[in-house]
């Protein structure tokens, strides 16, 4: 097992959750000035705003996905990955991904939400 990252505890006890979130969090953790802020809903990635948000699904409705994905982004994109997109204020569209696997953690989706990191700073 890996060493926990913080943020880890939101998605205990489900360890294929943790590995998911693992995966996800070793990308975003060592970018200058990015903060992870624990809640009871979400574990959010914060540069000067909030650009991404992980969450599971479990906690809020009955789901067999261990994580969701949030993606903060000023435009819209296009993907069939996206479970959900909305548009919840003028400047910002939410990107939604349901992650099953860890291998769904790639070079795509690491590239979004970086793109949404340097939009937030």
């Amino acid at each position: 097992m890996t060493q926990p990252i913080e943020g880890d505890e939101f998605f205990e006890p489900d360890k294929k959750a943790v590995s998911i979130y693992r995966a996800l969090a070793h990308s975003l953790v060592g970018l200058e000035g990015v903060e992870v802020v624990v809640s009871k809903s979400q574990v959010a990635f914060r540069a000067r705003r909030g650009f991404a948000y992980a969450w599971a699904p479990k906690h809020l409705m009955k789901s067999d996905v261990p994580v969701v994905v949030s993606i903060a982004l000023r435009e819209e994109l296009h993907s069939s990955r996206f479970k959900e997109v909305a548009h919840p204020s003028p400047s910002t569209w939410m990107h939604h991904l349901e992650l099953r696997l860890m291998k769904e953690v790639d070079a795509e989706l690491i590239a979004w939400i970086k793109r949404a990191y340097q939009e937030a700073r």
